[in-house]
């Protein structure tokens, strides 16, 4: 499988950048459950060795994204429909009513970074970056909640986020709807400008179960 959205990597805190990319890939689906990736192909489509490759396989393992196959490299965990309930079903308890809480908090200053963040994910779907939108998507949501100051709830939904699967990205992409839902981000903005909590909180648990009905539905 050709892993279009991972390129060369700048080499800062590359076994982190690394894992970043490597974590959005399996959610996008690029990287698919139950194949093997050896650390040295993956190093050479990153142009590093495979040596902060497979220390960042190592730190997906602890975090059961991938398993370790001796000899071999490392297998993509797979992921169930009842798995997929189960996440939602959380996120779906936690992000709505969070950013409801934090929208009359944010910093006025704070909007136009959010309305970047969420402008970078438009502008992956536009260049259909799977990879790279699915990082940006991760970016934005966590930043919302971080103003809830509660990292332990912070870390609890980034975890929740790097078990999903969105299989359905690509089939978006190719219908032309990435982009679309990819402007919801730009909504939510809009709203948390207008401080209209109820109305943010809406869109968010419409966004979340969006992830789950059209996304994540498993490959036939």
């Amino acid at each position: 499988m050709a892993l279009n959205g991972i390129g060369l990597v700048e080499k800062v805190s590359i076994r982190e950048r690394i894992s970043r990319a490597l974590r959005a890939a399996i959610v996008s689906g690029e990287m698919e459950p139950g194949v093997v990736y050896s650390a040295p192909a993956l190093g050479a489509r990153f142009g590093v060795s495979a040596t902060p490759v497979r220390e960042a396989m190592l730190d997906l393992v602890k975090e059961g994204l991938v398993d370790v196959v001796p000899n071999k490299g490392f297998r993509v965990t797979e992921i169930g429909e009842s798995d997929l309930d189960e996440i939602t079903e959380l996120r779906l308890l936690i992000e709505p009513p969070v950013v409801r809480q934090v929208t009359r908090h944010i910093p006025a200053e704070d909007l136009p970074v959010l309305r970047e963040l969420a402008q970078v994910i438009v502008d992956c779907a536009n260049e259909g970056n799977l990879v790279e939108y699915t990082e940006a998507d991760r970016v934005f949501h966590l930043r919302l909640l971080s103003y809830a100051d509660n990292t332990r709830m912070t870390n609890l939904v980034s975890d929740l986020r790097a078990h999903t699967r969105l299989f359905g990205l690509s089939s978006l992409l190719e219908r032309g709807e990435l982009v679309d839902s990819a402007r919801e981000h730009l909504d939510i903005v809009d709203i948390i400008e207008r401080r209209d909590s109820r109305a943010v909180e809406r869109l968010m648990r419409n966004h979340i179960r969006q992830t789950r009905g059209r996304w994540a539905k498993p490959r036939t």
